[in-house]
């Protein structure tokens, strides 16, 4: 059998870029037409003119935590949805947020992810996420089954029950969190279960942090993860050796700096932004809310397509201050009106029970006098006092002093 599920996985990098970006025009002259949502959205769009990622990057977004909005006043899918779409699942996930599924085969794409972390026809899966209400169960049951495996639909929890399935079916394999994999493995080490068949998994859902990956290791389990939401289905995958996620075929990704549109440089932590050709449930630059960064080069394994690191955290990060929210945006509206600002970073912190803000702001110090910067403290204080309604203090840093990971607020209030 192939190395690869797709025969796209290793291809060259431009032709897999050239491909995508001839798709860009059409698809979304069809969404316009066949989603209501894109219809008002993009209508002064000629979708013609959409031919790179530069024109791209020009279309607005569609940020995942506006949905819940959007689905109230335009239930069930806010009109995202093709009129043409055949939704034969609707799930709820917390939020509340609405998402389809078509029952046509790996119709998330998730069976790339099982391939890499070594899946093959023939195996049996012990799939310990929840078939209720929200479609990660079936996310994964879709892309075990376009390997040609064998599910056992466990969902999470009754942990006793599930030594029993895995001592009885002796599956190959296991798919769900990592956390729960640790609590089957420390529950059969406690009872004396034998819990050997299990040799692979893929491992989705939460953080995966590498003293657990060795603690798998060391139980003769090699455990790989993916990166996919209820929205999109999957976006990244690992490989072994595991060096950062592989971005799946058929998917446009973008990284903008949280509460904007713009995009950051490569390397620097930002907001994941996706382009699904997804004929049912079309999402053009649909902002996920996670944190990720671009990785240089191609993996070890052969796959060529772009990598990000993995999940580093959620990019909506308004807080609370004072009782009132401040949001991203608001610091980035603060920083254009500065154009000597490069970066700005709200940070919040708590002083006698009394809610502090201080926007620490990078700017090019060398050639100013302490008069101008003096004056240029005191115009960036009056605009977050506009912009927030709240008073706080400036300070300005040397350019290149504020982290790379996406923080635009750092909300360092013990809770």
């Amino acid at each position: 059998m192939s190395q690869y599920f797709n025969d796209t996985e290793n291809q060259p990098n431009t032709e897999r870029e050239q491909a995508l970006l001839s798709r860009l025009a059409p698809f979304i002259q069809y969404a316009k037409q066949q989603c209501a949502y894109y219809a008002q959205s993009l209508s002064d769009i000629e979708a013609c003119n959409i031919t790179s990622r530069a024109q791209l990057a020009t279309l607005p977004l569609i940020r995942k935590s506006a949905l819940i909005n959007l689905q109230q006043h335009n239930p069930p899918f806010a009109g995202l949805n093709s009129s043409k779409a055949k939704v034969d699942r609707i799930f709820q996930s917390p939020g509340p947020i609405n998402d389809p599924e078509s029952c046509s085969d790996d119709w998330w794409r998730l069976g790339q992810a099982f391939h890499a972390a070594g899946f093959r026809a023939g195996d049996t899966v012990q799939n310990c996420l929840s078939y209720h209400l929200t479609p990660g169960g079936f996310i994964l049951d879709s892309g075990a089954r376009a390997c040609g495996c064998t599910v056992i639909p466990a969902g999470p929890g009754q942990t006793a029950q599930q030594l029993d399935v895995i001592e009885n079916l002796k599956p190959q394999g296991y798919c769900g969190t990592p956390s729960f994999l640790k609590i089957l493995l420390d529950k059969a080490k406690t009872d004396n279960r034998d819990v050997s068949s299990i040799q692979k998994a893929l491992v989705t859902g939460e953080a995966y942090l590498p003293l657990l990956r060795a603690e798998f290791k060391a139980a003769g389990i090699i455990a790989l993860q993916a990166y996919a939401t209820a929205d999109v289905g999957l976006i990244g995958y690992e490989s072994d050796p595991h060096d950062g996620l592989i971005i799946a075929e058929d998917i446009i990704v973008e990284i903008v700096r949280p509460g904007t549109n713009e995009l950051v440089i490569a390397g620097e932590v930002g907001e994941v932004v996706i382009t699904s050709f997804n004929q049912d449930y079309p999402l053009i630059r649909f902002a996920t809310g996670d944190l990720s960064a671009l990785l240089p080069g191609i993996s070890v394994c052969g796959r060529t397509n772009m990598r990000i690191k993995g999940w580093m955290g959620r990019a909506d990060q308004t807080t609370k201050v004072k009782g009132m929210f401040v949001h991203p945006e608001q610091i980035e509206k603060i920083r254009q009106t500065q154009g000597q600002i490069n970066k700005a970073r709200l940070v919040v912190t708590q002083q006698n029970h009394n809610d502090h803000m201080s926007l620490l702001c990078e700017v090019d110090t060398s050639a100013m006098t302490d008069v101008q910067s003096t004056s240029l403290c005191a115009e960036i204080s009056q605009s977050l006092k506009n912009v927030t309604n709240l008073n706080g203090s400036v300070q300005l840093v040397a350019s290149g002093s504020l982290q790379d990971d996406g923080k635009v607020i750092d909300d360092q209030r013990s809770t």
